[in-house]
Formats: structure tokens, sequence, C-alpha cells
């Protein structure tokens, strides 16, 4: 069952594998910089966090790509290090450098100095967000909160930030596993408690970003991201009446894992541009529905090859419903916002016949 109320709920009926009239399509990143109204209202809020923190400009720019594209969800504008922010760490936003903690975390002593947030008094901004967009949506399409993964969060807080290779992260997997699984632990409760509150606050959907999950090897993705992943999802509050609120597990590189993670209890399983949908829709056996996949850097093509590239995907999947389509990883900030309209036009188009009969 799906929330009566609203108008366009195309994406609850695929991600939980019910008949569609055409496939959904939203956008990882569709509130970014590739949008020039973005571009002037983060200017306007003085610096990347204070937008976050502003419901009123988060609820702007959340809404801004839905004037522009027939998309059929909103996504909450916000970050996945605003859990680590509320833990005390001291994060900021360098220009062309992105985020650094002023306190990463480094030992078991930093670990037990951690608790775990209270949404509404810690994160009471993206809670706050979510109400208003809900109200200025007034139920047009559903709208997407998300979190980070324990694991993807835990890279930057042991990091300090951004990394070409997450060595720190990784030392501690294989020095001081431990100390890993501690600080996991601790995460994966922020992160529930997190979602419920965004459930709570109005959300129909939620996304658990893993963007890291894909670096480790097959038996360490099993013990220190999915594990946690899983811990989550059987946290998560996801039903209120008759609303059922889906969830969708990213992991960006685990294609090869995709029969593990279709397992998990999941509702649905993000793809990256790596994997061929098909294949993975064959070793499913339809168990979750798939989101995704096509590569971002098609939308610095032609119009004829954004189309060409759709419709593959769309074959790819084939008939029935069950997929939502996506890019495989985030719109680039240099991405033309036209080529964009370009696909999401496509996508609805192309897909009606997938869907019929």
């Amino acid at each position: 069952m799906t929330d009566p109320v609203l108008k366009n709920d195309r994406l609850i009926r695929a991600l939980l594998r019910q008949p569609v009239d055409r496939t959904p399509i939203w956008i990882m990143r569709q509130a970014g910089r590739y949008l020039p109204e973005y571009r002037e209202t983060r200017a306007r809020a003085g610096s990347f966090m204070d937008l976050c923190r502003h419901p009123d400009l988060a609820c702007e720019v959340t809404l801004q790509p839905l004037r522009r594209f027939d998309l059929d969800a909103a996504i909450l504008f916000s970050d996945i290090l605003t859990i680590p922010a509320a833990m005390g760490l001291g994060l900021d936003f360098v220009e062309n450098e992105g985020p650094r903690f002023a306190k990463p975390i480094r030992t078991r002593s930093d670990v037990a100095r951690l608790g775990v947030p209270d949404p509404e008094r810690d994160l009471g901004y993206v809670l706050e967000a979510v109400r208003t967009i809900k109200r200025e949506l007034g139920n047009r399409v559903p709208l997407i909160g998300f979190a980070g993964s324990p694991w993807t969060i835990a890279t930057y807080m042991i990091e300090g930030g951004s990394s070409d290779d997450h060595r720190l992260a990784r030392t501690m997997l294989y020095q001081e596993p431990a100390t890993l699984h501690a600080l996991l632990e601790v995460l994966a409760r922020a992160v529930a408690e997190y979602l419920n509150g965004q459930i709570a606050a109005g959300v129909d959907v939620v996304q658990i970003f893993d963007t890291w999950g894909g670096i480790l090897t097959p038996a360490a993705y099993r013990e220190f991201s999915l594990r946690y992943m899983q811990a989550i999802m059987e946290r998560l509050k996801r039903r209120s009446g008759t609303k059922i609120v889906p969830v969708i597990l990213f992991t960006k590189g685990g294609g090869a894992w995709a029969e593990t993670i279709a397992a998990s209890g999941c509702d649905a399983m993000g793809l990256d541009w790596t994997v061929d949908l098909g294949d993975v829709r064959r070793r499913t056996e339809g168990k979750v529905a798939l989101q995704g996949n096509l590569d971002p850097a098609v939308l610095h093509g032609s119009e004829a090859a954004i189309r060409s590239e759709a419709a593959a995907i769309l074959a790819a999947y084939g008939r029935g419903p069950g997929h939502v389509f996506n890019l495989g990883h985030g719109i680039s900030q240099h991405a033309d916002p036209d080529r964009l309209k370009v696909l999401v036009d496509a996508v609805h188009d192309l897909s009606a016949p997938y869907h019929q009969g």
C-alpha cells in the first residue's frame, strides 16, 4: 500500500515493485551546483553549512529542480555529515577542498566520548526543513530523506575529511577492528534515530548512501558496512498506519555483491554505472527494486546520445515494475541543466511501453 495523499506516487509504487504507468526518475544531487539558481541561493546563505542549517533556504534549493524538470521525487537538501557535526567534531567545508573535521576520531577514547545526537534537539534544523518542504510540496511528489552509512560517515570522521585512499580508516579496520566496530555501532544508532526523525517529520522514502562501501573487500564489506546498514534497517519505523516508507540502499561499487545486498532487508538497491542492470535483475530474482544506473558523464553528450543511453538502460531492465531511473552516482556540477531535461523527458517518453499489458 502507498500513501494515498500523494498526487504522484510512481516512485513509491516502483520501490514496492507495484505497477506504474512510466518509470519514475529522480537524480542524485538533483539540487546542486549545476543549477545557477542553486549557486545564487548558496551565495546568499554564505556557506554550505549555513545553507543546510536554514530550513527556508534548504527548502528553496530542494524545490528548485522540480520547477525545471518533471521529476518524480524531491530529495531533502542536506549532507551526510550532519550527524558527526552534531557530535561536536567541528565540521567545516573548505572551498575547493571539501569537509574538514577539527576533531577527528583516531582512538578508542575518542569513540567513547561520542554520544548519539537527539534528532529534534541537535538536528532540528534538518527536521524543520523536512516539515517546510512537505508543506511547500503539497504532496505533489514524494520527499526522499537520507543519511550516510555508518562506514561511509566513519571514513570522514577518521580521516578528518575527504581522502583519496582512506588509509587511516582502512588501517583502523585491520589494526584496531574493535575500535572501528565501536564507532560503527554508535553511528548505526545515530543514523537510525536520525532517519526515524525524518520519517516522523514527513519524508516518504529514505536512502542510505554507502559511498565508500565499494572500496572494501567482500568480507570486510559484510562485516563493517552491510552489517551496520542492516542494524539501521531493523530499527527503522517503516510503517505508519497505511503508509509504508521504502528504504533504498546504495553502495557505490557494490554491484558484485548484489545478491547479498538484495537479501539485506532493503526495498530497493541503488546501482552505479559499472554494472549491467539486466544482469543484476536476473541475479537478484526480483527480490528488490533496482535504482539506476546511467553513467553521469552521459549528460555531457548530445541530446541524441542521452536519449539513446536512456533507452538502453530501460531496455536492460526490461518490462514490468521495480525500476527507478537514476544516475549511477551524483550529477556533475558541470552538467548542462538543459541536458538533464532531455534525460527526464526521454525516460518518461520511452518507458511507457515497458509498463503496458
